[in-house]
């Protein structure tokens, strides 16, 4: 087993130990929820593999589903990619910034503070690393949009987790909602194919002018296309933040019903999760492959709407089965020792994801190695499988020596207003 991990305890509920009703502090290594760290390490890995591509070529070029130019084992590899890990991932990381919201909350009412001052300072924290990493480092960042969405969370602080699970579907549903009402719209709206081909030029300009600056351009000419695709990314909001706020509210819904500290309590939610929510979503994923696998820049027909739907419920469906067979194995001896080498590495999310962007970018841009679109889809698996290996390895030699991973150290300095103590000797003399 891995150093550091543990199950939750039912004794303990996996974190909560005594707080000091005098002040918030940051989460101690010993009162943390393993199965988190586990979740987070997990999702790690699948954001490497979904981001590959994008890392690899243009970002837009990472939207398009199936990518319909490959063929044989690089097609392969691409649907694979595209049916078990695009989409769910995301999901998955989602609902566990929705659990973090939760166990803050849950914390700071045990200590009986308010904490909204905290807060508010960890999202202008975290919206201020994004935009570095955003605007610096790679395009294809999310957490701006996660902090951005975090301070609406703030009023759904004391909602039960019914209801919070209730609302998250709905919000979350709201997203496909919406593409089916365009592709409606696409039968109806005169000049309606003449506007997508207009819009798909547009497109086609920016994967264009993503590939020269990434992929031949130096790194001022990249940041300035950075700029450019950042708006294009507030633009997004519409769709991606109701799909993300949604796995919010139910990533806290979880934490809130006790399902994650307890899962021993909640058998028939995980049976449920594991053997019906799962094969759903598969079912319907793969209804939005044979539907239509690939999007198109250029159109947008009811048939593309009713496939990305499908895919999107297919996502959230498949990504809750995900973590419902992760937590069945962390009930047992085998998967607490190989899942456990996870933990260290979710331990370290933050740091772990800002690193996979700069080692990647400078691998594949031209102003690192210039490898930009040479890497074949197939070598992208066990590229993006290797690079997440030293960091499973690192994590654990880092954090046998060190309190946070340096990104952490960093975003709770800011939001506790004052350095933490970083080596873990330091840390333990002062507990």
């Amino acid at each position: 087993m891995a150093a550091g991990f543990r199950p939750s305890s039912p004794g303990t509920h996996g974190s909560e130990t005594a707080v000091n009703p005098a002040q918030l502090e940051p989460v101690a290594p010993g009162e943390r929820i393993a199965t988190l760290d586990v979740l987070r390490g997990f999702a790690l890995g699948g954001i490497l593999l979904m981001n590959m591509e994008a890392f690899v070529g243009p970002v837009m070029g990472s939207y398009s589903g199936l990518d319909p130019a490959l063929a044989g084992v690089d097609r392969i590899a691409d649907g694979l990619v595209y049916f078990f890990v695009q989409g769910k991932f995301f999901t998955l990381f989602s609902l566990l910034f929705g659990m973090g919201f939760a166990m803050m909350a849950q914390r700071a009412d045990a200590s009986g503070r308010p904490f909204v001052g905290l807060y508010f300072r960890r999202g202008l924290a975290l919206l201020g690393i994004g935009l570095v990493h955003a605007l610096l480092v790679w395009s294809g960042d999310v957490l701006v949009t996660y902090a951005l969405l975090s301070f609406p969370l703030l009023a759904f602080h004391a909602t039960p987790a019914r209801v919070l699970a209730w609302l998250g579907a709905a919000c979350y549903l709201a997203a496909p909602a919406l593409l089916m009402g365009l592709g409606f719209l696409s039968l109806w709206v005169p000049g309606w194919d003449e506007f997508m081909a207009v819009q798909g030029q547009q497109m086609e300009a920016m994967l264009e002018a993503q590939r020269q600056a990434y992929g031949a351009g130096g790194y001022a000419t990249a940041v300035a296309q950075r700029m450019a695709d950042f708006g294009l990314m507030l633009s997004n909001l519409l769709v991606m933040g109701v799909l993300v706020f949604g796995m919010f509210l139910i990533g806290a819904a979880f934490m809130r019903s006790g399902a994650i500290q307890r899962p021993e309590l909640h058998p028939r939610l995980y049976r449920m999760l594991r053997e019906g929510v799962l094969p759903l979503g598969v079912l319907l994923m793969l209804a939005s492959f044979v539907i239509q696998p690939s999007v198109a820049l250029n159109s947008f027909t009811l048939r593309q709407a009713t496939a990305q739907s499908l895919g999107l419920v297919a996502g959230a469906l498949m990504c809750l089965g995900y973590v419902a067979w992760v937590m069945w194995l962390l009930a047992r001896p085998v998967g607490q020792r190989w899942l456990g080498w996870l933990a260290p590495a979710g331990r370290m999310a933050l740091t772990n994801y800002l690193v996979q962007s700069i080692v990647c970018t400078l691998v594949f841009y031209g102003y690192g190695l210039g490898f930009f679109e040479h890497l074949p889809r197939l070598w992208q698996i066990p590229f993006a499988l290797g690079l997440f290996a030293v960091q499973v390895l690192y994590s654990q030699w880092w954090l046998e020596r060190f309190r946070f991973g340096p990104a952490e150290w960093l975003w709770r300095s800011l939001t506790y207003l004052k350095p933490q103590p970083m080596r873990l000797a330091v840390a333990q003399a002062g507990s």
